[in-house]
């Protein structure tokens, strides 16, 4: 199941494309032309015959130099189907459009940069006949921002650095500065930047205390996309009545009964089960015909 994480750490290429030019130039060094143009693109790679392939996210980047096809892939865990699947992208994309393609992966986890920065040799040892290098964003080469002035000079990337620095002592430093900076840009872009910034904290500590700033610029959350957000929080709290309604009833609950309700995010859904919770003698009949 793809997580809101995975999408938020390459949508937000799509909601600002120079960020990820940005990022080649100041953070990888990679002498990449100056775009005049972005376009998106299909991500939809499949052919013909009924083999499913899709990209994260694809932009066309007009250049002076030529078009490029910049092709995004948000890594969670290593996964090593990648190191076919990757090449086969490139040159797909390349017999296709006639472009050069240019693989960027975004990650959280530094195991997982490094892995994916690996290069990929297709063909004879020691001469392949095909080789990709991607370049890789992740914990080890996206600035850490802390600086207030800093963070307002480029706010995407100050989101950028949120969502992959969110956690351990300097999180409190980097979201207080990103909450301040998020008051001078338009209210829609901040609100869209709010929900990538939530999406990517799995450190449910920071992910509070940044809901708790926003909460406080209360602007924000009048945006309909704030509306997922404050779901997932009343969601949270239904889950854990039932759970504990079960618990005092002393009915043992099965893993992949604490899965699925743990999962859900309808509260609808969720507050019939924790009626039939107050009722049921075996956990399993939470989920009534649905089970």
């Amino acid at each position: 199941m793809v997580s809101s994480s995975h999408e938020a750490l390459h949508r937000i290429f799509q909601k600002d494309p120079a960020l990820l030019t940005r990022a080649l130039q100041s953070v990888l060094r990679i002498p990449f032309p100056e775009p005049r143009e972005f376009a998106a693109m299909n991500v939809d790679l499949t052919e013909i015959e009924p083999v499913e392939r899709r990209v994260d996210t694809l932009l066309r980047a007009e250049t002076d130099e030529g078009d490029y096809l910049l092709v995004v892939e948000s890594q969670g865990d290593i996964d090593k189907r990648k190191r076919g699947s990757w090449p086969y992208y490139l040159s797909y994309l390349h017999e296709k459009y006639r472009c050069e393609p240019v693989l960027i992966v975004i990650t959280q986890n530094s195991a997982t940069a490094r892995w994916a920065a690996e290069p990929i040799h297709l063909g004879v040892r020691g001469r392949p006949s095909l080789t990709v290098r991607p370049f890789v964003l992740g914990p080890d080469n996206v600035p850490v921002i802390v600086d207030e002035r800093e963070a307002e000079q480029d706010v995407p990337l100050a989101v950028l650095s949120a969502m992959t620095h969110g956690k351990g002592p300097r999180a409190a430093a980097i979201l207080e500065n990103l909450a301040t900076a998020l008051r001078t840009i338009d209210p829609d872009s901040a609100a869209v930047f709010v929900q990538f910034v939530d999406s990517c904290l799995a450190d449910r500590q920071a992910q509070q205390m940044w809901r708790d700033l926003m909460t406080a610029i209360q602007y924000f959350w009048r945006h309909p996309l704030a509306e997922q957000v404050r779901e997932e929080g009343r969601a949270e709290g239904w889950s854990a009545a039932i759970l504990r309604t079960l618990q005092r009833r002393q009915i043992d609950v099965p893993d992949s009964v604490r899965d699925r309700i743990l999962a859900s995010t309808d509260v609808d859904e969720l507050g019939t089960w924790l009626d039939r919770a107050q009722e049921v003698t075996d956990a399993v009949d939470l989920f009534g015909d649905d089970r």
